[in-house]
């Protein structure tokens, strides 16, 4: 066996350990997709604040971070509940065409880890979220959902494409200055499950999926 074909044999077995140990089917076009939802869902909030604000006798559309109205919390969660469903079944949905393509399973090992390591932090990030809601403090729930929503990529990255790292720091960073401008939470919201979403899905498009 000459160099060159021992080199193609080496690289032959470390692409089938990275396949059955890395679910490698995620759509950048459901990165893209996710994005728009969370900018149409922040513009949604963004009224429905404005409103609100108006009826206090507030001139401004910042989400003021003493709110505590229960009619306006429950809207805006079903408009984020709106965007997190659109986003999840989009993911899914194309996540399993391409894994068509590529000759996988969606639902394998690999994914099964992925999923996993991605929801225990979400999970947790949303039950605690949930308690500063409870105790009042509403102008970190945002920073919070941001911070734990890039710890889940940060754990979830090792079985998956390595891109979701850089994501998921990035939200870190942002979700920490966030909690710098209390009233703004919305906005840090927009730019990091939204702009944030758009870059990488765009970025996993013209790398992986053309």
């Amino acid at each position: 066996m000459d160099t060159n074909q021992y080199k193609e044999d080496l690289s032959e077995i470390r692409e089938m350990m990275s396949r059955s140990s890395r679910f490698l089917s995620l759509s950048g076009v459901s990165g893209i997709l996710a994005g728009a939802y969370a900018l149409a869902g922040a513009f949604l909030a963004s009224r429905e604040i404005k409103a609100f604000n108006a009826s206090q006798g507030f001139d401004s559309a910042v989400d003021n971070p003493g709110i505590t109205d229960d009619a306006l919390v429950l809207r805006l969660f079903w408009i984020a509940g709106g965007v997190l469903v659109l986003a999840v079944a989009t993911a899914i949905l194309l996540s399993y065409r391409k894994a068509l393509r590529n000759g996988e399973k969606l639902w394998a090992p690999s994914s099964k880890r992925l999923l996993g390591n991605f929801l225990i932090p979400l999970g947790a990030g949303g039950l605690f979220c949930l308690a500063m809601l409870q105790y009042g403090y509403v102008a970190l729930i945002a920073p919070a959902l941001l911070i734990f929503y890039g710890l889940s990529c940060l754990n979830a990255s090792k079985y998956t494409l390595g891109d979701i790292r850089s994501l998921g720091v990035a939200n870190i960073l942002l979700g920490l200055a966030a909690t710098q401008f209390a009233g703004y939470g919305l906005l840090f919201w927009a730019l990091g499950f939204g702009v944030f979403h758009i870059i990488y899905g765009s970025i996993m498009y013209f790398k992986y999926d053309k």
